[in-house]
């Protein structure tokens, strides 16, 4: 009998990259277990600090009779909350195990530079946003104060997470006539209502970790590399994100560190740059 392969039913983005996995000692980097290299780089994984909350997520409201995701509408480009049932005989515990079915089901996480706050984009490219009557909506394809919120790891819950907007207000389901439920983001306290579970994509996670370490590691110990081509790609590149540095030697920017005006000393080398072009 010839052998017949197992189709996989992993949900997918168009265009992304499939990655090998690899294994690694189980000591690796400091004692670091080797079950991380292990696990598959697309497996949804929830966040254990706000900052993991990066790419793909998945965000889960533990309703009931059933729980429900919030998920995008394109046909009526609209946020909307979608059922997602359990087996009655396993109970609450599968909560945890729930994934997104759909694409629609899944939000595109973005941070903001220099802020704590994210966008939550849909597929369609779309922002999810409230105003300051906390009717939130989904159909502005532009990003501004609205569309800001603020993941909030809520304590003592199991890793619960409340989104905050720009009006100091928590994003909740809310019943509406007829017994249906809906987004506001009106509530001014977190509660059952405004508690969600958020699961995002391991290889997000692990990035987000890694670059939240180094980023610690540098501001400890005052001796971290000097990323100038990292620095002018996140707040000084030009159209389309074109980055050009400066091929000086960088003993003046090391000076600069140590008397505290290393971001002064990028910019006047990123000054003399475009002004180099005209010459």
């Amino acid at each position: 009998m010839p052998d017949t392969k197992v189709r996989s039913t992993k949900l997918t983005f168009k265009g992304e990259k499939k990655k090998k996995k690899r294994k690694r000692e189980a000591d690796d980097d400091g004692g670091r277990s080797g079950d991380d290299g292990d696990t598959d780089p697309q497996a949804w994984v929830r966040p254990d600090i706000d900052i993991q909350i990066l790419g793909p997520t998945f965000i889960l409201h533990p309703s009931e009779p059933h729980p429900t995701c919030v998920a995008y509408e394109s046909t009526r480009s609209r946020v909307t909350l979608q059922s997602m049932p359990l087996d009655d005989s396993e109970g609450q515990t599968r909560i945890l195990d729930l994934t997104p079915k759909e694409v629609s089901q899944v939000w595109v996480v973005t941070r903001v530079a220099g802020s704590a706050t994210i966008n939550l984009r849909t597929p369609e490219g779309k922002f999810l946003s409230s105003d300051a009557h906390g009717i939130v909506s989904s159909d502005r394809e532009a990003r501004g104060p609205q569309e800001e919120w603020t993941p909030i790891i809520i304590p003592d819950t199991g890793g619960l997470v409340a989104f905050q907007n720009i009006y100091s207000k928590y994003l909740g389901v809310d019943e509406v006539a007829g017994g249906s439920l809906a987004l506001r983001a009106d509530s001014e306290n977190i509660g059952f209502a405004e508690s969600f579970y958020v699961k995002v994509q391991h290889e997000y996670k692990k990035k987000a970790g890694e670059d939240e370490r180094k980023k610690k590691e540098g501001v400890d110990t005052g001796k971290g590399k000097i990323d100038e081509a990292g620095t002018n790609r996140t707040y000084q590149a030009w159209g389309a994100g074109r980055s050009v540095v400066s091929d000086k030697d960088k003993t003046e920017l090391k000076r600069a560190r140590k008397e505290g005006r290393l971001s002064e000393a990028l910019l006047d080398r990123r000054a003399k740059l475009k002004s180099d072009r005209f010459c």
